[in-house]
């Protein structure tokens, strides 16, 4: 496909004892292309093709920085699809990037999709989902009326207006999280990868790759959402959803307020059957119930329950901290699962 040169010192590359060159994939566009066209009379019929897999990606990367955010071996999910012609694929292309925006909706981050560069991978429309941050390395030119966005290195120097409003761009910095590419024929070419059309002749297949950042996602997320002194998840990938502290070892409240929690677990359990296997109970009793708190925050447990002080009121009140919009609630066992009942889980 020409990406062994075109890539650069990107590219892992090792030589073997025979002294034939190999590379670590940093993206999976020919292998799969090569499946794709061994498949000997390969129908219209069974298009579209839309094959996918979860896995470890390597790139050579030159500043890699900030642990999980650029790291020369990540995971990523990729897609590569075939489609019949180039109006299918294109449809393909839609569907896919809805899939995407819906996707991070859900998670509840505030992504952009701007136009982008094709790059090494080729093709010839190319979008990313970017998460505006400061600590991001991609810079992006936005409408304010949310016209049109872009990765800087799409444009030319002049432009520095919307070409639908003529609003001026803003200027910001991104963190890349997903990345579609509409490729033609560029691979399918290269590989034979043909089907049989209704009149039974062979036709290069239509293709299109796409790519999900899953360890970007979860550094991203950390980067976008968190503030100075914790770690907030979206409450889809945290790594569990609840975490309870019981009193102090030693403290009056002690019996009374460890029976109450269990109690509130219990009843949890029995109405949020869901929840109860995503909660984390810190039973560090000889350590305070401030320096748990603190390790709570660092954890990014989206809610945590502490029986604390006021558990011996009648009736008992328990604290919970609802850690993604930082604030501080006071309720008794039924306000707590009705708080928590509103919690969506995957």
């Amino acid at each position: 496909s020409g990406r062994w040169d075109r890539m650069g010192p990107e590219l892992f590359r090792l030589v073997d004892r025979h002294s034939k060159g190999y590379c670590l994939g940093p993206t999976h566009e020919e292998a799969v292309t090569e499946l794709v066209a061994s498949q000997v009379n390969l129908s219209y019929r069974q298009l579209p093709l839309r094959l996918y897999q979860i896995t470890r990606k390597f790139r050579d990367e030159p500043k890699p920085r900030f642990g999980l955010l650029r790291s020369r071996e990540f995971y990523m999910k990729d897609m590569y699809t075939f489609d019949a012609s180039e109006e299918a694929a294109r449809q393909t292309y839609d569907l896919v990037c809805d899939a995407y925006r819906s996707l991070f909706d859900r998670l509840g981050l505030p992504f952009v999709k701007v136009r982008a560069a094709t790059g090494s991978i080729g093709g010839t429309v190319s979008h990313e989902f970017q998460l505006p941050a400061d600590i991001g390395e991609d810079r992006l030119v936005l409408c304010p009326g949310g016209h049109f966005a872009a990765n800087v290195e799409t444009l030319n120097e002049e432009q520095t207006s919307c070409p639908t409003c003529g609003e001026k761009l803003t200027q910001t910095k991104g963190i890349e999280v997903g990345h579609t590419f509409y490729l033609g024929t560029k691979y399918s070419s290269v590989s034979n990868a043909v089907f049989y059309s209704p009149e039974n002749k062979p036709q290069l297949a239509e293709m299109g790759c796409y790519g999900l950042g899953v360890t970007r996602i979860l550094a991203a997320s950390i980067e976008v959402l968190s503030t100075e002194d914790s770690i907030r998840w979206p409450s889809l990938i945290a790594p569990y959803q609840l975490c309870f502290i019981p009193p102090k070892k030693g403290s009056k409240e002690e019996k009374e307020g460890a029976a109450l929690l269990e109690r509130v677990y219990d009843d949890l359990a029995e109405v949020l059957p869901h929840l109860a296997g995503d909660s984390v109970l810190d039973d560090r009793t000889q350590m305070t119930i401030g320096k748990r708190l603190k390790d709570a925050n660092k954890l990014g447990y989206p809610y945590v329950v502490i029986a604390g002080k006021r558990v011996c009121e009648d009736p008992p009140v328990f604290e919970v901290w609802n850690q993604n919009v930082g604030e501080v609630l006071f309720l008794t066992k039924e306000g707590v699962i009705e708080l928590l009942s509103k919690v969506q889980v995957p």
